[in-house]
């Protein structure tokens, strides 16, 4: 399933994935950005037709509850970003990100260890 977002969609999920189900309520209460109640339950019902969310009774309400994982959302996000941007290469997304941000020394030593650790995997037996 390929998972696509809008910025406000993400907000709202954050919020789902952070606190599990939640009343429209709740989820707008948790958002930076002051939205009406009728907006945000918009926006949880755009999610729920579009399959990333779901929702439960509770009372005269709905619990409203994440349906699609956080890190399937981020690997669509990372591989959409590199499609578009960095002609589909992950090296030049991973150049860009280490030449561009300022990485503390522990940063850079998780970063090394997890690429060691790939090319562990990666080595024939």
């Amino acid at each position: 399933m390929k998972i696509s977002l809008t910025d406000r969609e993400a907000d709202v999920m954050q919020s789902l994935w952070e606190h599990g189900a939640s009343t429209v309520a709740e989820v707008r209460e948790r958002l930076a950005d002051p939205l009406a109640y009728t907006t945000v339950l918009t926006v949880l019902r755009t999610l729920e037709a579009k399959g990333y969310v779901g929702h439960e009774e509770a009372g005269r309400g709905h619990r409203f509850f994440a349906s699609v994982r956080q890190q399937a959302a981020r690997k669509n996000a990372v591989q959409h970003l590199t499609d578009k941007l960095f002609k589909g290469s992950a090296e030049l997304l991973f150049s860009h990100l280490v030449s561009e941000q300022k990485l503390s020394a522990d940063q850079i030593s998780r970063m090394r260890q997890l690429l060691a650790e790939r090319a562990d995997e990666e080595k024939p037996q």
